[in-house]
């Protein structure tokens, strides 16, 4: 099969494209999906730069998301069938640990993520387990599906489950155009809060506007944002706050309200910093680390995208075999929209 893979970590020079890749089988209980479309994260930046202690399989596929049709089934596979649509939940849990059965499976002991632990989705062929698909609506775009799984799957069980937000609280997001920031814009205004957002230029807070973000802070021009928050809320401090940055902590801090909650999926700006403390106990803030969602918050989140009452924003899409053009411009960290690969 076609396929981009890496047997080295370092820069996009390290992606080959290659045509003779062995087409994975399914084992019992997998299935193997022919992909038609996969969508970028950052996590397959990190996964080709690397960092310490990652244990790659090599030669190592990369990417999360993806959708496409059923090409073959496993042993013990029901439910499914040869060329039906779907999209891949990239979470993949055991299914037999205490986690698993309890339904947090996005904790699994032996917990695995396509494009990381396994083969990705930047193939034409990608096998999972059965519980990881969900079945795509006639007519439903392959690409707009693979570009809300992993984002609006994580942005879903920060918000809804892990922080808990409710119906008239305000919520600031910092940044304004990730997958992650602008799934919780579209996220936190369904679930019935006012949204604020942290962003650096006008384009990327225009884009956020357009996903109903209700108040709109340009970093650049607004260095003290956290005070800026402070006016805007007459003192009174921001319910819940998403930081995927870590580096921003200190003021994500002075902008919480009392009793706020600021909730993490990541530390794209640096995973090791420093924040006063007395915010923390003095405010009796909550810090909330999440990753990924559960088999229960896929389901619930893609609901929401195939009935259009969450839209995704796309961005450029590239052929597979530019996968690696595709990285270097998630890498500028320009984008409006998620990039996705095209697989013909």
């Amino acid at each position: 099969m076609k396929a981009i893979t890496f047997e080295t970590h370092g820069g996009p020079d390290v992606l080959t494209y290659v045509s003779n890749h062995p087409t994975p089988t399914p084992g019992p209980g997998e299935v193997l999906v022919r992909l038609r479309a996969a969508a970028l994260n950052r996590l397959d930046l990190w996964v080709r730069e690397g960092w310490p202690g990652i244990r790659l399989t090599y030669p190592h596929i990369p990417g999360a998301d993806g959708a496409g049709e059923i090409a073959a089934v496993g042993i013990g596979v029901t439910g499914w069938k040869i060329g039906q649509r779907v999209v891949i939940n990239s979470n993949i849990g055991c299914g037999t640990c205490a986690f698993c059965l309890s339904g947090y499976d996005n904790r699994c002991t032996s917990w695995q993520l396509l494009g990381e632990t396994r083969a990705g989705t930047y193939a034409e062929y990608v096998v999972v387990p059965q519980s990881n698909l969900l079945d795509i609506p006639s007519g439903f775009d392959l690409r707009t599906a693979a570009a809300a799984s992993l984002v609006y799957h994580t942005a879903w069980h920060s918000l809804i489950k892990r922080a808990n937000l409710r119906a008239g609280e305000r919520v600031l997001i910092v940044g304004a155009s990730g997958g992650v920031n602008t799934a919780c814009i579209q996220i936190a205004k369904f679930a019935g809060a006012e949204v604020f957002v942290i962003g650096s230029s006008p384009a990327k807070l225009e884009l956020a506007a357009s996903l109903g973000a209700d108040f709109l802070i340009n970093r650049s021009q607004t260095e003290n944002w956290a005070k800026e928050i402070y006016r805007l809320t007459q003192k009174q401090g921001i319910e819940v706050v998403v930081d995927n940055v870590g580096t921003t902590y200190p003021q994500s801090m002075r902008a919480a309200a009392r009793g706020g909650r600021i909730v993490t999926v990541g530390n794209t700006g640096n995973p090791t910093f420093e924040f006063d403390n007395r915010y923390m106990f003095a405010k009796h803030l909550s810090l909330l680390g999440s990753s990924m969602g559960t088999k229960k918050d896929f389901a619930e989140v893609m609901a929401l995208i195939f009935a259009n009452k969450l839209q995704v924003p796309l961005g450029e899409t590239f052929p597979l075999h530019e996968a690696r053009a595709a990285q270097i411009h998630l890498g500028k960290g320009e984008q409006l929209g998620k990039i996705t690969l095209d697989i013909p």
